[in-house]
């Protein structure tokens, strides 16, 4: 075993968020995750640290070691102390969450001297979101966008990859990132269930590689059963944007622009009270960090 991992997972953002269905669509984003895992012999202590927001609370970046140890019955052998840096703002819909595990599952396999498969390295982040109690579905679409980039396709219920395209577009991602935080274990399931015919419409468009309707049609329905209100997602396709709506639960809106409506686009985001991120579409994976 080496001494310490280091790894980094990159962003996603909802093309079709998977709670109501069951299955879901998300987009690779050039946003990232980086985490430093450090092994100990103290087997009953895994110690994490948020770098970018220590307020924050470690249990899933823990329950990510864990999983893994588990996996390889090591629980018993070794502790370890984490830290993660990222950029991308946490509770807002923009999948910190699953970058923040794919991350720190990776770096623990690095430090461990493992390999495993790519679907069971996103599974083991997925069973440690549930096990901190930060998904509902798993958000297996949002890991697998995570962990693969570009655009993912998924049964979030039976945890299968259904379809992972490259997008050839050169578009331009803008997050508006309002400043409140909603975390998904206060979201109201029972109220989702009751949009999984329309959730499904969007999902088929999804399917069939139109991609910018169903994250727009995917961002008003969910826009309509959790309170939010639509204006800057209209007001975001009336300046030229392709497709603008909601990103995960919320609260933050996903726009994508092509270069030469990014100041229409931004305009608009400004005259919201909140913070803007520019970024792209992302197709690396993610990845060990060679040192």
């Amino acid at each position: 075993m080496t001494f310490k991992g280091e790894a980094i997972a990159y962003g996603a953002a909802t093309i079709v968020n998977a709670i109501a269905l069951g299955k879901g669509a998300a987009l690779g984003v050039d946003l990232w995750t980086k985490a430093e895992v450090i092994l100990t012999d103290d087997p009953n202590i895994i110690q994490g640290e948020i770098i970018s927001d220590s307020t924050e609370d470690t249990s899933l970046i823990e329950k990510a070691v864990d999983r893994v140890f588990r996996y390889f019955d090591l629980q018993k052998e070794v502790g370890a102390k984490i830290k993660t840096w990222s950029n991308i703002p946490i509770a807002r819909g923009l999948k910190s969450s699953s970058t923040a595990a794919n991350a720190v599952v990776l770096a623990t396999l690095k430090v461990l001297n493992k390999k495993i498969d790519d679907l069971s390295i996103v599974s083991l982040g997925v069973d440690a979101a549930f096990e901190a109690g930060v998904t509902i579905t798993g958000a297996f679409d949002d890991a697998c966008a995570s962990f693969f980039g570009g655009v993912v396709m998924t049964d979030n219920l039976n945890r299968k990859l259904l379809k992972r395209n490259q997008i050839p577009e050169n578009a331009t991602i803008l997050f508006f990132v309002p400043k409140q935080k909603v975390y998904t274990a206060n979201t109201k399931i029972s109220r989702l269930k009751s949009i999984k015919s329309l959730v499904n419409i969007a999902f088929r468009e999804a399917m069939e590689g139109n991609y910018w309707t169903a994250l727009s049609l995917n961002g008003f329905i969910y826009s309509s059963v959790l309170g939010y209100g639509s204006d800057l997602a209209f007001e975001s396709l009336e300046a030229g944007a392709l497709a603008s709506g909601l990103c995960g639960k919320g609260p933050a809106v996903t726009a994508v622009v092509t270069n030469d409506k990014i100041d229409e686009v931004k305009s608009v985001f400004q005259r919201y009270d909140g913070d803007i991120i520019e970024t792209c579409i992302n197709h690396k994976k993610a990845a060990v960090i060679e040192k």
